[in-house]
């Protein structure tokens, strides 16, 4: 079903047939309705959250703003993992804000070059950033956040809904009213400070938020901090509204990602290498207009801006040292690697003007800084017609939308050669590394992007207890990629594709309900990895861009059925939620180690799948909550395939390991659990809560270990215990405690080379074994008002 440039001709006239055939069921529903309506604005805005509105909303995974803040501060990360056992938080970076997000073995990272396997949406604009398709939860305060849903896989909502959709819906003055904040202290210098107020007169309404963040992190020379704000100004009338919200941030983190095994071992708050910091300037406008055309149909959309600046800098090891293979060399530094014969190789090292570069530490250990820069400039819009018809008893919901979103990105890196000092930091050097066969080599790139899609969604009721919930949408993307430097990097991409969907909802009872569901989703290739899809140029994890052959897009196909469940007696509320699922991606996308230490390319690999089996329970009577989930996911290659992986002991000569399929993925555990329980009552006149939670995972692959052929990251099980008392009406002390048992754990895993680089407080270390490690107990005290 998939086509290219010329190809597109036929899905385009397939799916504007489709368009118009339902925008003329429309119109007599709007000659037809009455013009009258209360004068009364709407108990709630109404501002479109994700394409399609509500459809697939009866099974989503839900936390309410009440979710995010129990703790004390609002976190929508920790809210994220201590409700739902299907979703993971990886330390790859190994900083509190920018974690791996895994959901059903498919991430949302704000790492370039993590293969972006969900799609986010903030308010109805596109969340997932230009250039790389990112997710940075850092750039929206929590304290703004009024709802969060996480979605199956439906094409309905675009690009990236591999694994599904993050909707996130910020707070409006309707909607929340009154101030909150709350003030924060912790341990490794944590500071947190909150700020929300919001307010409503008649139709007009107004919100605003604003966060602050600092810690010196609990890791060597990690740290870090960021500032983020909000404001949303709206009118919400009988027939019409318009709301205006504004984003922006400014974070500065520093995250020095894995270490060695035996460097942990040692001392767990020891880093590798570093620094690697990451910068980002980020704001973004947007308006959500909204009109009542008639009592039964509705539009609504939501046009957007945003420009972000992102500052990359990475210190690394590099495998550099003083020639060895010629004595006409000596004095000079050349770049090793591993030859396709499995020898050591070595290539001169030259500058930007193609000298070669002598050592001047007299044989001391070199290290490099990789520098990047990214602006990003993009727009875009939603728009959607709602129209809401009975049949019978019931409501037909009918909806026919268009999206677009544009982005012009500008990217530069480049490496400098550095010293490694005692400490294991890099100190520039002043020289930079520009090699003739580009296995390091200055960028200069602009990119564009134009992504178009048209929609439609029916949720269609076929009787008195069984709907049906049907999508289709038309996605076409266009990449251009423009090198400032020569000509190598210079591409044109399309893709384009028609994802189709359905799902049957059967209500067998009035508290059981049965599902049934396929659907069909795509993501294109980022301009990260149709740049560095090349093994003979490859490019670091800030340096994505050397040579241009094609990729094809990602293909997922998901079957899902699943059953859900409400029950009211005795006072107690009890709601399950239980899902099985098996998703196949097709030409699925990998981030493949090079020869050259630090480098890497990106590849098809032909089939992957991720089956698995999920379940939720939540209790409720008077004050008491308890929730309790499990998740089980079997993800694994389904076709043969040779990979490079030179730093796995496992791999032959050539730095190479066999995949064979049914092998695991890698990165993903195979049983997750949560176990959440809280209490609320009062003592005399103050109220007071206590709760607590458990997070466990079981072990899970190092990245690089495709085969299966080295032990597992060892799973974990963490417990969090959290409080909070009223002093006085409207002020409360609150307080908690993560990871209560100071357990030792890791949350991600690789392979490090750590014979070249000296490590004093492990000087035997040999394991290439590298974790990206938990964060041992923390306390957090502070106080919260509410007005």
């Amino acid at each position: 079903m998939a086509a290219t440039d010329g190809r597109n001709g036929g899905e385009v006239r397939r799916v504007a047939a489709f368009l118009l055939t339902g925008a003329a069921c429309v119109v007599p529903a709007v000659t037809q309705a009455e013009d009258a309506a209360s004068a009364d604005a709407p108990d709630a805005p109404i501002i479109v959250t994700a394409p399609g509105g509500d459809i697939d909303l009866d099974d989503a995974l839900a936390l309410e703003r009440r979710d995010i803040a129990i703790a004390g501060t609002p976190d929508l990360l920790a809210a994220l993992q201590r409700n739902f056992a299907g979703v993971s938080a990886q330390d790859a970076q190994n900083n509190p804000w920018q974690p791996n997000l895994v959901y059903r073995g498919y991430v949302a990272s704000p790492l370039v070059g993590q293969a972006q396997g969900l799609a986010a949406y903030v308010d109805g604009a596109r969340f997932n950033q230009p250039f790389g398709d990112t997710v940075n939860f850092e750039l929206i305060p929590d304290a703004a956040i009024r709802s969060v849903t996480l979605r199956d896989a439906s094409p309905v909502y675009g690009l990236n809904t591999l694994g599904g959709a993050l909707v996130i819906e910020t707070a409006t003055g309707q909607s929340v009213q009154g101030v909150d904040a709350a003030a924060a202290i912790g341990s490794y210098g944590e500071r947190d400070l909150s700020l929300s107020a919001g307010d409503a007169i008649g139709g007009f309404s107004w919100f605003g938020a604003v966060q602050y963040r600092e810690e010196d992190g609990w890791r060597d020379f990690s740290p870090s901090d960021l500032v983020n704000g909000f404001v949303d100004l709206g009118y919400d009338g009988a027939r019409a509204g318009l709301h205006v919200k504004a984003i922006g941030a400014d974070t500065d983190l520093t995250g020095n990602g894995v270490a060695p095994v035996e460097l942990l071992e040692a001392r767990r708050q020891s880093v590798f290498t570093w620094p690697d910091n990451q910068r980002n300037s980020y704001g973004r406008i947007s308006l959500h207009p909204w009109l009542a055309i008639s009592d039964s149909v509705r539009f609504e959309a939501t046009l957007y801006r945003q420009r972000r600046k992102a500052s990359l800098l990475n210190g690394d090891a590099a495998d550099i040292e003083e020639c060895e293979d010629d004595p006409a060399l000596e004095g000079l530094l050349c770049l090793e690697s591993v030859g396709d014969d499995g020898d050591e190789e070595q290539a001169l090292l030259t500058d930007g003007a193609g000298n070669v570069i002598g050592d001047v530490l007299d044989g001391g250990d070199y290290g490099v800084f990789n520098r990047g820069t990214i602006r990003s400039r993009s727009e875009g819009f939603l728009a959607q017609i709602i129209t809401e018809q009975d049949i019978g008893a019931r409501t037909n919901r009918l909806v026919l939308g268009v999206s677009y979103d544009s982005s012009e990105n500008d990217f530069a890196a480049s490496t400098e050669l550095g010293a490694l000092t005692e400490d294991r930091s890099v100190e520039g050097l002043g020289v930079f590394i520009d090699q003739a066969d580009n296995a390091i080599a200055p960028v200069e790139l602009k990119t564009r992007s134009r992504f178009w899609g048209l929609f439609a969604s029916d949720t269609l009721p076929l009787g008195e207890t069984l709907t049906a919930e049907i999508g289709l949408r038309w996605n076409h993307a266009r990449i251009v990629l423009e090198d400032q430097i020569g000509t190598a990097l210079n591409g044109d991409h399309s893709f384009s594709r028609l994802n189709p969907g359905i799902e049957l909802d059967w209500a067998v009872t009035p508290e059981v309900s049965l599902r049934a569901g396929y659907a069909e989703s795509n993501r294109v290739p980022t301009e990260a990895e149709l740049s560095c899809a090349d093994e003979d140029a490859p490019c670091s994890l800030t340096n994505f861009f050397i040579a241009d052959p094609p990729l094809e897009q990602v293909v997922a196909k998901t079957f899902e059925l699943g059953a859900s469940g409400s029950h009211r007696a005795g006072g107690w509320e009890i709601d399950w939620l239980a899902s099985a699922y098996r998703a196949t991606n097709v030409n699925d996308i990998q981030f493949i180690a090079s020869s050259t230490r630090g480098r890497g390319f990106f590849e098809n690999i032909g089939r992957t799948r991720r089956q698995g089996f999920e379940a939720s329970l939540g209790v409720r009577r008077g004050g008491f909550r308890i929730g309790a989930s499990y998740a089980f996911i079997d993800a694994t290659f389904r076709l043969p395939v040779t990979l490079s992986s030179p730093a796995n002991p496992e791999a032959n000569d050539e730095g190479e390991i066999f995949v064979e399929a049914g092998d695991r993925l890698t990165g993903i555990p195979r049983h997750s659990a949560t176990l959440t329980a809280d209490y609320e009552g009062r003592i005399g006149t103050r109220s007071f809560a206590i709760g607590g939670d458990m997070v466990a995972r079981s072990g899970l692959l190092l990245f690089g270990d495709e085969a299966n052929q080295n032990p597992e990251v060892p799973g974990y099980v963490v417990f969090n215990l959290r409080g909070r008392i009223e002093v006085v009406k409207g002020a409360s002390l609150f307080g908690e405690v993560r990871n209560v048992f100071d357990r030792d754990f890791a949350t991600f895993g690789t392979f490090s080379e750590v014979d070249e680089v000296d490590l004093a407080e492990a000087p035997d270390a040999s394991d290439p074994r590298a974790f990206g490690p938990g964060a041992p107990r923390r306390f957090t005290v502070g106080i919260a008002l509410a007005f």
